[in-house]
């Protein structure tokens, strides 16, 4: 008999509470930034550069991931009883696991750009067009787009019998085949390789970045100690302790008070990186002016206002 048929699960009735208070808190101050960081870096920033197309898309990244909260809300309101159907856990779920990869990709494909600027100077002159970092974005998005339309077209997912439960609590042999193989890739290309850029290789880059004293050489620094500092909280828990219960699930990890242990893990680590949604338009209000930024978002207020037939802008 296989171990883990014979460990009894954790009920986990925290997680109750815990999903529906954090996914409100993220749609409460997360949507609202992110949405707003979106208009400004993709619409009213001018001449666009690798950096704010990079910023647009990490707020796009953020805005899909807040999507999917309202249907996780009523499912753990609802004691982890999913009633909207297969076709839509499946989506739902893919959509809200491949942003997640996608928020971090985007991080460090900024964390790429503000080194280049910053400490190579006369290449990022060259490379200085949007047009590399609007490529490198339209590649990340087709690549996860056909994973994720791959994952989806597979078919329902087999879960363990009595189960109404969404994207979780697996039968074996789902993870014996397509999830096996979509966690391996995951972990590798979606938490392994970013992390190691980020955590590696930029502190570094910053100490020869501090050396700069330069307007933009600081402002470099601030955004990698922030996206540092989000990969620290919210992320590499994450991508740890799915690394573990990926190993637990292939039969690696056996111990079942190990097993109940990652399966606490496992749900803090999930609301920890939902959290970073609400972390990002830190980085956005941070690696811009607060006159320009006030002056962009006067202007999307003012466009606002306008629609609902106020034509007077007051800037304070």
């Amino acid at each position: 008999m296989n171990v883990t048929d014979i460990c009894s699960p954790s009920s986990a009735e925290y997680q109750y509470y815990l999903f529906p208070a954090v996914y409100i808190l993220a749609l409460i101050v997360g949507l609202p930034g992110n949405l707003s960081a979106f208009f400004v870096f993709a619409f009213r920033t001018s001449p666009r550069t690798a950096f704010s197309v990079f910023i647009s898309n990490l707020a796009l990244a953020d805005i899909v991931i807040l999507l999917t909260l309202p249907f996780r809300i009523h499912y753990h309101l609802n004691r982890n009883h999913w009633v909207f159907g297969d076709l839509a856990c499946r989506v739902t779920g893919i959509l809200l696991f491949a942003n997640i990869y996608m928020s971090i990709c985007f991080m460090t494909c900024i964390c790429v750009d503000r080194y280049i600027a910053t400490v190579h100077p006369h290449t990022y002159l060259r490379l200085k067009s949007a047009c590399c970092s609007l490529v490198v974005s339209v590649v990340l998005w087709c690549v996860v787009g056909v994973a994720m339309l791959v994952f989806v077209l597979l078919g329902p997912l087999k879960r363990n019998s009595g189960s109404h439960s969404c994207f979780e609590n697996f039968a074996e042999d789902e993870w014996n085949a397509r999830l096996g193989t979509f966690s391996l890739l995951g972990l590798v290309f979606g938490s392994l390789v970013p992390s190691i850029i980020i955590l590696v290789c930029y502190p570094l880059a910053v100490r020869r970045i501090s050396r700069i004293r330069t307007r933009t050489a600081q402002k470099a620094v601030r955004v990698i100690y922030t996206i540092l500092a989000i990969t620290l909280l919210c992320f590499l828990p994450n991508h740890v302790v799915y690394l573990l219960h990926f190993l637990r699930r292939r039969n690696v990890i056996q111990s079942c008070s190990a097993k109940n242990a990652i399966h606490d893990a496992r749900r803090v680590t999930m609301a920890l990186v939902i959290l970073n949604t609400c972390m990002d338009p830190v980085l956005y209000y941070g690696t811009t002016s607060r006159c320009k930024w006030k002056q962009k978002m006067s202007c999307l207020w003012g466009r606002l206002r306008r629609h609902r037939g106020v034509y007077t802008i007051t800037v304070r």
